[in-house]
């Protein structure tokens, strides 16, 4: 069986800040992440969607963690065809020109091909330090819910594959067509041919836009799952009202048969939690880590 890693989403979130997880003295930057790294193995860098990463702040977090931890940081909104503010982009490249305004939001596919280049670039550049020092376990791309199925996503999966070339790539959908059960071994197929790991989730079912429980692994060397929560909010409220969710021991370890599973299939086995409610994700991935480590003979 493959090394499992569980962690959770973000380790910097101001629910989880809030809520005393971290002791008296680890409370500032360095010591929150030499902390969170001493209890849990990997950590999404959800911030990496949100604005673009730097290259520094990558070289501190390899000074701040120990040999075979691991980041998966999340692909910038811009690269992954979602609505991205303008004040998200570092300041010299908020100017006039097509798709590059001073201000407001930059709509989906309205960005110049010389922009896209740069931000690419820049990206590229800041999760380098991490890729050299081995403590990248994926780039995350995470597609927005009207990214359907067909030709043209297909062709956008395939560009973004050689941008990304040389970096371990794990992609999630959030249109529920890909994993349906007409569509999803093509899906499988498509993601092992590109050399992409495929992203299974857990979330609440019977919503419009739910996944289904799946953990395809269309890459050996690294299989991801990430689990939300099971909030009735799903596709609409605040960020807290989709996310805010407490698992329950019972829930978590009915999982445990389906991720052992992936892990055989794999070389490492990723599982994270993105349910923000005070310190809910890193318990939850506390309780999933022990659940699937073997015991003791």
């Amino acid at each position: 069986m493959g090394e499992v890693l569980v962690g959770a989403c973000s380790w910097t979130d101001r629910q989880l800040l809030a809520s005393g997880w971290y002791p008296r003295g680890r409370r500032d930057a360095e010591g929150r992440l030499r902390h969170y790294a001493s209890r849990l193995p990997v950590v999404e860098v959800d911030a990496g969607y949100y604005a673009l990463p730097n290259r520094r702040t990558s070289e501190l977090w390899v000074e701040r963690t120990p040999e075979g931890f691991r980041f998966d940081v999340k692909a910038f909104s811009l690269l992954t065809g979602h609505p991205t503010r303008a004040q998200a982009l570092p300041a010299d490249l908020r100017g006039s020109g097509p798709g590059r305004p001073g201000s407001g939001v930059i709509p989906s596919g309205r960005v110049s091909g010389g922009l896209l280049d740069e931000v690419w670039g820049r990206f590229a550049d800041a999760v380098e330090p991490l890729r050299a020092a081995g403590r990248l376990g994926a780039v995350l791309f995470q597609f927005p819910p009207w990214f359907a199925p067909g030709a043209r996503a297909e062709a956008a999966l395939d560009a973004c594959v050689r941008r990304a070339q040389g970096w371990p790539l794990a992609v999630e959908f959030r249109h529920p067509g890909w994993w349906e059960p007409g569509r999803a071994e093509t899906t499988h197929a498509l993601l092992s041919a590109l050399g992409a790991s495929a992203v299974g989730t857990d979330m609440a079912q019977g919503l419009p836009g739910s996944l289904p429980p799946v953990v395809p692994v269309t890459r050996p060397a690294l299989a991801v799952v990430r689990f939300h929560g099971r909030s009735r909010a799903w596709g609409r409220g605040t960020k807290e009202d989709r996310f805010r969710y407490d698992y329950d021991v019972s829930e978590l370890a009915a999982r445990v048969p389906g991720l052992r599973r992936a892990a055989e299939l794999s070389d490492e086995l990723h599982v994270l939690f993105n349910n923000c409610c005070a310190d809910a994700a890193v318990r939850a991935a506390e309780t999933m880590r022990r659940l699937l480590t073997p015991p003791r003979r």
